[in-house]
C-alpha cells in the first residue's frame, strides 16, 4: 500500500502530467507503479504525449522518488491523509469527473456515506451585509436539511457559509488554493480547525505549494465536482465564483442556483448577469435548492448520476430523499391523494423555537414576521432562521409578506 502510493505521489508531482493524462497513463500500463517505469517509447503510447513531452515526463519522473517520500514524510508529521483517486475513501461524485485530482490532501475525514450530498455556495471575498447574512443563512438551513456544505475557505461569502453549517452541526469542506502546510487566508485559521473537527480541508497541491492566483481556478474545479450543484452568492463580474458556475454547468453537469442581490451593487453585477443570461436558477429561499437538487439526488442514489435529467421510474412527487420520507406506491386515486398529504410531513423533528412558531400561526394564520416575534417572543435573527427550515420542511409557507401553515 505504502509502495503504491509512493509511486501515485511520483506521477502527482511529474511535470507535465496533469489528472487527465495521469488517468489515460494509469488505464494504458495498469497500475502507478508500471507507469512510473514506464520508458519514453511507451509514454508515447498515451494519447496526448508526443516525442518532446514524453522526454521531459520520463526526465521528471526520475526525480520524483526522494520527493514522493519528503511528501508523504510531511503530510504525516501535519496529521494529513494522502488519498489516491481510486481509494474507497476518494469522495465519488468527484471521482466522475474527468479532471479529478490524482490525489487529495486531507485535513480531517472524508464521509462518501454523508458528504455525497453535497452543495455549494461561493461568492465575493468584498461581499456586502447581505451577502454575508446569506451565506450563513444558505449554510445554517442546508446543514439543518442534511446537505454537506462546501466552499473554498475564502473570506467573505465561503467563510459565511462555513460558519452556517458549523452553527447547524453540519458537515463542511473547505477547498484550498494551496498547500496544507500553509493557512490561506490567515485570518480563517481558528475557523479551518472546526472544519476539520467538522468535515475536512481538503486541497490537490503539493503540502508546500503557497497561494498563487493561477491555484484558485483549479481549485474551483474541485469545489464544483464536490457538490450536486453550485449556489453563487454575490459574485461581482469576473469574480472566481463565476469560474466555479461556468464550470460546474458545462464541465460537470451540476445544478447552478444563484440568489439575486441589489441592482445598483458591483458585488452582485456577475451574479445578476448569470440570471439574466439563463445560467443559474433562480433561488430566494434554501427550500429552492432542496426542490432543484431533489432529482440529481435520486439518481446519485441510484448510481446514475449522468442520467439526472431523466424520470426516474421510482420516484414519486412529493417524497424527499433527503428527509427519507419514502412510501409504497399507492393502487387507488384515494390513497394517492391521501399519500400526496402525508408526503409532505417531513421527517425533522420540531424545535422548541419552531413549535413556538407553529403554535403561534395555529392561533394567528396568516401573520407578518413583526406578529411572530411579538406572539412567540424569538428575536428576529432566530425567528428567520426557524421559519427557513419551517419552509424546507414544508410546514409553512409565504404568502406575500406573511407566514401561514401549509
Amino acid at each position: 500500500m505504502r509502495d503504491e502510493l509512493l509511486a501515485v505521489l511520483r506521477l502527482h508531482l511529474t511535470e507535465g502530467l496533469g489528472p487527465v493524462r495521469t488517468r489515460r497513463l494509469l488505464e494504458l500500463f495498469g497500475d502507478a507503479t508500471k507507469a512510473c517505469e514506464a520508458s519514453p517509447a511507451q509514454l508515447r503510447q498515451v494519447e496526448g504525449i508526443g516525442e518532446k513531452l514524453s522526454l521531459s515526463i520520463a526526465a521528471s519522473l526520475a526525480r520524483t522518488a526522494e520527493r514522493a517520500e519528503r511528501e508523504l514524510a510531511l503530510a504525516q508529521e501535519q496529521g494529513v491523509e494522502i488519498i489516491a483517486r481510486g481509494d474507497e475513501r476518494y469522495p465519488s461524485l468527484l471521482a466522475s469527473v474527468p479532471d479529478a485530482p490524482l490525489v487529495l490532501y486531507v485535513r480531517g475525514s472524508l464521509d462518501d456515506s454523508r458528504d455525497r450530498y453535497a452543495v455549494a455556495i461561493v461568492g465575493s471575498r468584498g461581499c456586502t451585509a447581505y451577502g454575508m447574512e446569506q451565506g450563513g443563512r444558505f449554510g445554517k438551513a442546508l446543514g439543518h436539511a442534511g446537505l454537506t456544505i462546501v466552499s473554498g475557505g475564502a473570506m467573505g461569502i465561503d467563510s459565511a457559509a462555513h460558519r452556517g453549517a458549523l452553527e447547524a452541526e453540519a458537515r463542511t469542506i473547505a477547498v484550498m488554493g494551496c498547500g496544507l502546510c500553509h493557512v490561506y487566508p490567515p485570518q480563517n485559521r481558528e475557523l479551518f480547525e472546526r472544519v476539520a473537527r467538522s468535515g475536512a480541508v481538503v486541497s490537490e497541491f503539493p503540502m508546500e505549494t503557497p497561494p498563487r492566483e493561477d491555484n484558485f481556478p483549479k481549485r474551483n474545479r474541485i469545489i464544483s465536482g464536490l457538490s450536486m450543484g453550485v449556489i453563487v452568492i454575490e459574485a461581482g463580474r469576473g469574480s472566481g465564483s463565476l469560474i466555479t458556475a461556468k464550470i460546474a454547468t458545462e464541465d460537470h453537469a451540476r445544478e447552478v442556483m444563484a440568489l439575486p442581490g441589489r441592482v445598483d451593487s458591483p458585488s452582485s453585477a456577475g451574479t445578476l448577469d448569470l440570471l439574466k443570461e439563463g445560467g443559474a436558477h433562480l433561488i430566494t429561499e434554501p427550500g429552492d435548492v432542496i426542490s432543484l437538487l431533489e432529482t440529481p439526488a435520486r439518481h446519485l442514489d441510484a448510481g446514475k448520476h449522468a442520467d439526472r435529467y431523466a424520470a426516474r421510474e421510482s420516484a414519486v412527487a412529493g417524497e424527499s430523499l433527503f428527509a427519507e420520507t419514502a412510501r409504497a406506491k399507492p393502487a387507488n386515486k384515494r390513497a394517492d391523494t391521501e399519500r400526496a398529504t402525508t408526503a409532505r410531513e417531513p421527517a425533522l423533528p420540531v424545535s422548541a423555537a419552531q413549535q413556538a412558531i407553529l403554535t403561534a400561526l395555529d392561533a394567528r394564520s396568516p401573520a407578518t414576521l413583526e406578529e411572530l416575534a411579538r406572539d412567540t417572543g424569538l428575536p428576529a435573527a432566530s425567528l428567520r432562521s426557524e421559519l427557513t427550515m419551517l419552509e424546507i420542511t414544508r410546514r409553512v409557507k409565504r404568502e406575500g409578506n406573511r407566514i401561514a401553515r401549509a
